[in-house]
């Protein structure tokens, strides 16, 4: 007798929901995943958006893990370039492809290789990205400035605080004076808090094991293990990061697993501590499919909310959650200003910059990223320049209601005012996108989230995965292994756990698994 085959309903058709739908089908059987995406589009945060033929990411995602089992997964859909890219060719640079097979300039399947710049942009200035105490970062701060920052630094060194914020956090590793400058203003930008009224658990899980010396240490070749955050090359997918999420369900549906777009999911049924069918909207009308597993990579203020059954504490904390919006305004842009003062040569000369940290008090804006940087396939005219502006608010606050030509005007005046543009003539088109619940955030109820967690685990059929899954505020590559994993939870009966701890133990970020 045929053994039944087992319904997997997969919440989300973005990193974490795609790669579990993957990872269901190559590692387990008689099971078969349906993923519900509540949008028409795949990718969810890390999708790329066409704007008349210019590509461009949600905040471009580099791709690295030091988990090789990461990498394998990535490339297995889009190989590693072998033969350079076009910007290289152009620009005669030499980046080295020892193990891609793929040439970009013949195939769109293709996972470029790419040189990682990230800087500050403080008071019409560059700094490296994390700070680092150089010939450059002296020259900008002034030898007075710097050293006053120096003794600073020691200073945390021997007298550590007690971390009870992310405040602690950041001056135990860098310092007050330094963390004034760098961090202080900028965190506060992101999350609309101050960071010393934010859990250091932020801190934890981005830069765990970043600090003033490991930046020091990370330029010596015979340290090995470098931090993610001080990594110097990346990959990327030739079209964008939503050529990979394309590719990937691509093959799901060639191995009979659905992906349904446009179901948002209402509500869960429960029998016996189990989910039993899951309440979805469709064109208007709801209705329920049965299941035996739920994965799950909604925000988790939606999930606890659709279980009727759920203890009204959880329900509580659950829906005062906080998460952060977000706001892209992309421009077209000609005359920048921003010139290449690196000697990695660069198209038109620009900043190499995949991210520009904008730590100017006197501006909004938080990042300014240039997806051309990303890979020159993502425009159909080498010489366009489209940059990203990046800006964080809450949804419905006034910003996040701006009306385009307002919200338009803000952000050119604003690059006028740091020096990166001269007039609004230098603005040749204008696009913008608002995202709901960008950035899962550590304060207010986020106290209790372990409350939260111990009752999700106890749904016996549930299985939470991925940023908005776990409320985490996790990387690509974390996204990616919680989908992975989870499909080898379900198959071993494995303990839930093992899912949450994913970017919480220093071993997985600081060595490979």
């Amino acid at each position: 007798m045929e053994k039944r085959v087992k319904t997997a309903l997969i919440i989300g058709a973005g990193t974490a929901g795609l790669s579990a739908a993957y990872s269901t089908l190559k590692n387990t059987e008689n099971i078969k995943p349906i993923v519900l995406e509540s949008e028409e589009f795949l990718g969810g945060l890390a999708r790329t958006i066409d704007y008349e033929g210019r590509k461009t990411d949600i905040g471009p995602h580099r791709f690295f893990s030091k988990d090789e089992e990461i990498l394998k997964f990535w490339t297995h859909f889009l190989p590693l370039q072998g033969k350079p890219a076009k910007d290289d060719i152009l620009l005669s640079r030499n980046i080295g492809f020892t193990e891609g097979i793929s040439d970009p300039e013949i195939t769109d399947k293709s996972m470029l290789k790419r040189k990682r710049f990230s800087r500050i942009y403080f008071k019409n200035k560059f700094f490296d990205y994390p700070v680092k105490i150089n010939f450059r970062t002296v020259l900008n701060m002034g030898i007075f400035s710097t050293l006053l920052a120096g003794i600073s630094y020691l200073k945390s060194c021997l007298l550590k605080r007690k971390e009870n914020s992310l405040e602690d956090f950041f001056i135990n590793r860098f310092g007050k004076i330094l963390y004034n400058m760098f961090f202080e203003n900028y965190t506060q930008k992101v999350w609309g808090r101050h960071p010393s009224k934010i859990d250091k658990s932020w801190g934890e899980q981005r830069v765990k094991g970043l600090s003033l010396a490991k930046t020091i240490l990370n330029k010596l070749s015979f340290i090995k293990n470098k931090e993610i955050s001080l990594i110097e090359e990346y990959y990327y997918p030739k079209k964008g990061a939503g050529q990979l999420w394309d590719t990937m369900a691509n093959e799901i549906l060639a191995m009979d697993g659905e992906i349904l777009l446009g179901r948002k999911v209402k509500g869960f049924k429960l029998s016996d501590n189990a989910i039993s069918a899951v309440v979805i909207e469709y064109e208007g009308k709801d209705y329920e499919v049965t299941c035996d597993y739920v994965i799950s990579s909604m925000p988790i203020k939606d999930l606890v909310s659709g279980i009727d059954t759920a203890p009204l504490e959880i329900k509580a904390l659950a829906d005062k959650l906080p998460y952060r919006d977000y706001i892209l305004v992309s421009l077209l842009i000609k005359d920048w200003n921003l010139k290449n003062n690196t000697d990695w040569r660069t198209i038109g000369n620009i900043c190499p910059d995949s991210w520009i940290y904008v730590q100017d008090e006197n501006v909004k804006v938080g990042r300014i990223y240039i997806p051309k940087n990303f890979s020159p396939y993502l425009s159909s005219g080498i010489d366009d320049l489209l940059i990203g502006m990046e800006y964080y608010c809450d949804e419905n606050d006034s910003f996040w209601d701006l009306k385009d030509d307002e919200l338009f005007k803000f952000a050119i005046n604003e690059l006028i005012k740091i020096n990166t543009i001269n007039d609004e003539k230098s603005v040749l088109k204008k696009y913008r996108i608002n995202i709901k619940k960008a950035y899962p955030a550590y304060f207010d109820s986020y106290k209790d989230f372990d409350k939260i967690e111990k009752y999700l685990n106890s749904i016996e059929n549930l299985y939470c995965i991925g940023r908005n899954g776990q409320h985490k505020y996790n990387n690509m590559d974390h996204s990616t292994a919680s989908g992975i994993l989870v499909a080898k939870v379900i198959k071993e009966n494995l303990d839930k756990s093992v899912l949450w701890k994913i970017n919480t133990e220093n071993k997985y970020q600081e060595t490979c698994s």
